[in-house]
């Protein structure tokens, strides 16, 4: 039988309690949140809440195109805001399998052909006087908030686009 030893040297730490909120708030990314691709996300997250809400409080149910308009506002805002969150918490450098790049950059391509016809047909349905003033300046602001929207997807797609690309490149590198 071997015999215990007469020295045992033991070490003792004391470790810091490791907090969720502590390890969520070290994954934040505010980078992301002052930079141009962020402050875009933002706005559409925010004047495209304002489309569908505008949209919603609206009769809308009356003219048949604005289904389609309040399909394209809801869609585009929940996606929007998945995608803002996973950035946010950096979750893509977890799922590495996926080349971001060119998903973010084939959302806002997508987003911001979906919210061209969005508009289009939002401006279109829009009839004066029908079926009452208040419905109709519902109707013409939520217009005028979806070709802001429209614009800040374009831009989101320019600057994924960018990315994608890389800074710097051209196509005389590639």
């Amino acid at each position: 039988m071997a015999e215990f030893p007469a020295k045992v040297s033991t070490q003792t730490s004391t470790s810091e309690p490791s907090s969720r909120a502590g390890r969520i708030c070290q994954d934040l990314d505010l980078i992301f949140i002052r930079s141009i691709p962020g402050i875009l996300m933002i706005i559409e997250m925010v004047l495209g809440l304002l489309v569908w809400a505008l949209v919603a409080d609206s009769r809308y149910g009356a003219v048949p195109a604005y289904g389609w308009v309040m399909f394209v506002a809801i869609f585009c805002w929940l996606m929007t805001i998945i995608l803002f969150v996973t950035i946010l918490l950096q979750l893509q450098r977890r799922i590495a399998v996926v080349p971001w790049p060119i998903v973010v950059l084939g959302y806002h391509v997508a987003a911001t052909l979906l919210y061209i016809t969005g508009f289009i047909t939002c401006a279109a349905s829009v009839q004066a006087g029908f079926p009452s003033p208040t419905e109709y300046n519902k109707r013409a602001a939520a217009s005028f908030f979806a070709g802001v929207v429209m614009v800040a997807y374009g831009g989101s797609a320019f600057f994924s686009f960018s990315e994608w690309r890389g800074v710097g490149s051209n196509a005389a590198s590639a």
